[in-house]
């Protein structure tokens, strides 16, 4: 009996996983399994769904680190052949995610995004818009927000972003007014400032298809919902989502200043600061101006201006146009390279940058989970059985797609992770969205939904990798987080259904 304590005790001492999180993800397997199969589904479908239900649980439980969680699944697919008739088809299935352009557009992205940190570019750009609109809390704000906006389209990971470039800023700027939570001090800007840093987040995660990790896997399916009618490339993202963006980012810092009002609301020394900080870091760096200038090639060529220009200027046909045109991820492979060959980045940094690598491990492993459901008719068979339901209810189709759209968005207070999230249930709601709106509508609905995909990041301390940064800073109690994210995703939602659908409108979207 003491040796079985003694190894009981070790055993609890070094296995990296919670012990509870585990039993009961274990136990959502099992239990699963064990349920008949529902009719419509094989029994090697309902195994699949078991798996992927529990992938989920186990990173809402947070078991272990989200990259284990998606190797638990590979594993589990390939040892139960729930996809394939035969070992070799097994693992063949379970890896056939990692070649996905896609997902290596996102971890080349952030690889890129390294560049910004090393060479102090974010940090500067921070503090210059700090030095010109300072003056007062609020500019300070929109300061904060016009950082976030610009990083944006070059930063997919947005806890980099927000929790890694933003964030070190905004406390700065905090701590130089002695707004600190350990003395109590944090409302004098602290709590405002932390706010505006975070809710900038969601707002530009949804503007750029660059922005965040999960929205190449949103694009895969609105592409797959609209029978490959309407694919979101990179501009046409930014272009859909500009001007609801631009006004959700002119709103947010003033209704924040109206839900958590700063006692210290003028800050002529905040400009003295940041001025005080660009004087210290001198004038711009080489590598800076080589950021820079990567930045401004991939711009240009994700948004396809040499095929839009020199095709219209001279009237190229389709065979040489073809070469004008990029994929987004060789665009980023050659941003990559351009900081590699020049000394920006070394590949020790393109090595340590941990998060890039973390997140090919279990981005892959979700979008397989979500792709092999929908090739076992999965997705097809839960969508049919919720558009069957809605019809049922005899609601009308606007308050059906304004249904979907809620469930979707606020079904997120069960989801600590945005691609967990997503690849659970948005291919299902967009299909079956797609079934219930006319056909003239259908584009406005999927791109609600896409914004929704980053809005709903609003909603918890723990909705998205950025929240807990910010919010274990101490800036922010839990009840005004959740109360000022609640109304944030209800005006977000507003600003995206009115502004937006005027928008796509003059664009010609319905």
């Amino acid at each position: 009996m003491a040796s079985l304590v003694r190894a009981w005790q070790y055993f609890k001492h070094v296995v990296p996983f919670r012990l509870a999180p585990a039993i009961m993800a274990t136990l959502v397997l099992v239990g699963l399994l064990l349920i008949p199969h529902p009719e419509g589904l094989t029994p090697k479908s309902w195994a699949l769904v078991a798996i992927f239900l529990t992938t989920i649980v186990a990173i809402i439980l947070k078991v272990m680190p989200i990259g284990v969680m998606a190797l638990m699944a590979i594993v589990i697919v390939s040892l139960s052949q729930v996809t394939a008739d035969s070992a070799s088809g097994a693992i063949a299935d379970a890896l056939s995610s990692f070649s996905s352009p896609l997902i290596w557009l996102i971890v080349i992205s952030i690889l890129i995004s390294r560049g910004l940190k090393k060479t102090g570019l974010g940090a500067r750009l921070g503090f210059g818009f700090i030095a010109l609109l300072g003056r007062r809390t609020l500019g300070i704000g929109y300061g904060l927000a016009i950082s976030e906006l610009i990083l944006a389209p070059f930063t997919p990971s947005n806890t980099a972003r927000g929790g890694g470039i933003v964030h070190p800023i905004m406390k700065s700027i905090a701590g130089a007014f002695d707004s600190d939570p350990e003395k109590g001090t944090q409302g004098k800007v602290g709590t405002y400032l932390a706010l505006v840093n975070y809710h900038a987040n969601p707002i530009t995660s949804a503007m750029f298809l660059t922005a965040t990790a999960p929205n190449p896997l949103v694009v895969d399916y609105v592409a797959r919902a609209s029978n490959q009618t309407f694919h979101l490339s990179w501009s046409v993202w930014a272009l859909c989502m500009l001007l609801p963006g631009l006004i959700c980012m002119l709103l947010m810092p003033l209704v924040i200043y109206w839900l958590a009002p700063p006692t210290l609301r003028r800050t002529p020394d905040a400009v003295d600061f940041a001025r005080g900080e660009l004087t210290r870091m001198g004038s711009l760096h080489p590598s800076e101006w080589v950021m820079m200038a990567t930045f401004a090639l991939l711009l240009v060529l994700w948004a396809d201006l040499p095929a839009l220009l020199l095709g219209g200027l001279f009237s190229l046909d389709t065979e040489v146009l073809r070469y004008l045109s990029f994929n987004p991820t060789t665009v980023a492979a050659l941003g990559l390279f351009v900081l590699l060959v020049t000394g920006t980045l070394d590949w020790n940094d393109v090595l340590a940058e941990k998060s890039a690598w973390d997140t090919l491990v279990w981005f892959g492993a979700l979008v397989m989970l979500a792709g092999q459901l929908n090739a076992l008719g999965v997705i097809a068979w839960f969508a049919e059985g919720l558009r069957e339901a809605i019809v049922a209810s005899g609601i009308g189709w606007p308050w059906a797609a304004a249904t979907l759209v809620l469930i979707f968005v606020f079904s997120h207070y069960l989801f600590a992770s945005t691609t967990a999230h997503i690849s659970a249930m948005m291919l299902a709601f967009l299909s079956v969205g797609v079934n219930l709106v006319p056909a003239a509508y259908s584009v406005p609905f999927l791109l609600i939904m896409t914004a929704g995909s980053a809005i709903m990041m609003t909603l918890t301390h723990y909705a998205t990798g950025t929240s807990p940064i910010i919010y274990g800073s101490g800036y922010v109690t839990l009840g005004r987080w959740w109360g000022v994210g609640f109304v944030m995703c209800l005006m977000e939602l507003a600003v995206f259904t009115v502004v937006g659908l005027g928008w796509w409108k003059l664009l010609g979207y319905w």
